[in-house]
């Protein structure tokens, strides 16, 4: 069975920083391609970042760029996301996704954790 847990989000005011996990277990992780996608109230779920499955290559939307890294640790099935300079338009809730880029098509979501920005 395949999961994806997320942990670390919270409230942080504007400015501040936060660090958001997925740990995951049921898959060979060093297979899966893993990204975060975040959703605000009222609004489409949106890519965030992007890591290939070697950790060698990283993508983030331009919303973002300059203040987010993405990471992973293939030893520990875990991506982080470390979130810099966070506005109240970072507000959402932010999930993890795995995609199989090596084996049989695959793709699983984890069950999201809550990020707002507020003073």
């Amino acid at each position: 069975q395949v999961q994806l847990v997320e942990s670390g989000g919270g409230v942080v005011q504007p400015g501040g920083s936060l660090r958001i996990s997925c740990a995951t277990s049921g898959l060979t992780f060093g297979l899966y391609d893993m990204s975060w996608f975040r959703q605000a109230p009222g609004k489409e779920r949106e890519w965030v970042a992007r890591i290939n499955a070697l950790g060698s290559v990283k993508n983030c939307a331009d919303s973002v760029k300059g203040r987010f890294t993405i990471s992973r640790d293939n030893a520990k099935n875990t991506v982080d996301l470390q979130m810099n300079s966070l506005t109240p338009e970072d507000t959402a809730v932010y999930y993890c996704y795995a995609k199989n880029v090596f084996g049989r098509p695959a793709e699983y979501w984890g069950q999201g954790t809550q990020v707002t920005v507020s003073s």
